[in-house]
């Protein structure tokens, strides 16, 4: 089982000065990504897998801090990454039980190799800014998608103050 989550919410890429790899998380995104530990809060997990970018870094930051675990960079659930670089990813034994972090975009692309492997989807295909979806293989290795939609937390006044 494999946990495939969208970077929360980061704000538009016109509105961003600097290079789009370090756009961060929204004020929204932050809220989102806070509501990752409310959506895997019944889940075992076991790594966190980012792509590099700073609103993927953000997103599984509060759910690292909270379990203790290091986020483990990959170029492949990156902007420049492929959905056969995911799928792989998503398709490894040893990332049972793995949070992995991309962008929307590759997102898509996992989904349209997995409905042409016949998936079984808990609802259509919809891969919003800070929600998951929860990929395992049932006994007969069949895959099954369940959708978490993203959770929305809301901070204490002192977590929106600048640090």
């Amino acid at each position: 089982m494999v946990y495939l989550v969208r970077h929360a919410h980061a704000g538009k890429k016109a509105h961003w000065q600097g290079p789009d790899q370090a756009r961060p998380l929204s004020a929204q995104g932050r809220k989102e990504a806070l509501g990752l530990l409310d959506q895997l809060r019944d889940f075992p997990v076991r790594r966190l897998l980012s792509s590099p970018a700073e609103r993927c870094l953000q997103t599984v930051e509060p759910l690292a801090d909270k379990l203790g675990q290091p986020i483990e960079l990959r170029e492949a659930l990156g902007v420049h990454g492929t959905a056969a670089e995911v799928l792989e990813l998503v398709t490894s034994r040893a990332l049972d039980e793995a949070v992995l972090c991309t962008h929307g975009e590759l997102i898509r692309g996992v989904f349209d190799r997995l409905q042409s492997a016949g998936i079984e989807l808990s609802s259509p295909p919809q891969w919003p800014k800070g929600s998951t979806w929860v990929l395992n293989r049932d006994g007969r290795g069949r895959w099954k998608g369940l959708y978490l939609e993203p959770v929305v937390v809301e901070m204490e006044v002192e977590d929106t103050l600048p640090r």
